[in-house]
């Protein structure tokens, strides 16, 4: 967990996120990217600096938004990209190799009924990166216990397991391991991965429609200071695959929330 990338948008709540961005590099001993997207077209007739003076501006903003927390020794790398925030993602993984990306849900959409908003919403979709989401209100602590909810045990690669790993081994996480039994279940899902059984002394089942029906009945049980699910087309964020975003209705998480994915 040694690259850390924090894409931000125009939202109000950007400050906390990469104060809470800079606590987690703090203790994992990372580095963090921080990253800002604008669109610039150059037209026929147009001044031929004037992308460069858009580029300085945007840079200037993230010093801006910069100075406005406490960075804590963490070395922190700014970068205006032009272009959709998906390119320059994915440039800027080529370029340092990101372990993880850090985000806030709503990085654009002031709308209350909005859990995910478009722009993160496409992010997690999108992406092969390990995607740590963090909710408003929340500041950085140690995490005591995490709830891994899952549909399928079937872990079709190995590495989408690393993440979880270092969060288990860096924080002495406390793993409790979900398997929500669904309606359009098979029986090869009712088997857990060796690897992921290992991580837990605990292995829970549970008949729900959905993944997060089988949450809502254990999280009070489990209380937990983290929630891990995959990202996966029959998994957690069904209704990501067909659109964007996902309304408070459909999910609401008030704790950071872990996407395993496999980098490619």
């Amino acid at each position: 967990m040694k690259n850390i990338l924090v894409p931000i948008g125009t939202s109000s709540n950007t400050i906390n996120t990469l104060q809470y961005a800079i606590d987690f590099a703090k203790f994992f001993d990372s580095k963090i990217y921080l990253m800002q997207a604008f669109t610039f077209i150059n037209k026929a007739g147009s001044i031929a600096n004037v992308e460069d003076v858009v580029a300085k501006n945007t840079t200037e903003q993230l010093e801006e938004v910069l100075n406005r927390v406490d960075k804590k020794g963490v070395s922190v790398t700014i970068t205006a990209y032009n272009g959709e925030v998906l390119d320059g993602i994915k440039a800027v993984d080529q370029q340092y190799g990101i372990d993880l990306l850090i985000m806030e849900p709503r990085s654009t959409d002031i709308r209350e009924e909005v859990f995910l908003g478009k722009t993160t919403g496409k992010i997690v979709k999108q992406t092969n990166i390990p995607t740590l989401i963090v909710p408003e209100g929340n500041t950085f602590k140690d995490y005591n216990t995490g709830l891994v909810a899952f549909k399928s045990g079937i872990v079709k690669h190995p590495t989408i397991l690393d993440p979880l790993v270092a969060f288990k081994e860096r924080f002495k996480l406390n793993l409790n391991l979900l398997l929500v039994k669904t309606p359009n279940y098979v029986t090869e899902d009712l088997e857990i991965d060796d690897k992921l059984k290992s991580l837990s002394e605990e292995v829970q089942t549970s008949e729900n429609t959905t993944t997060f029906e089988g949450v809502l009945e254990h999280f009070q049980e489990h209380n937990p200071d983290i929630l891990i699910v995959f990202r996966r087309k029959r998994g957690f964020f069904t209704k990501l695959w067909e659109k964007n975003i996902i309304l408070k209705r459909e999910f609401r998480c008030s704790i950071p929330l872990l996407i395993l994915s496999v980098k490619k």
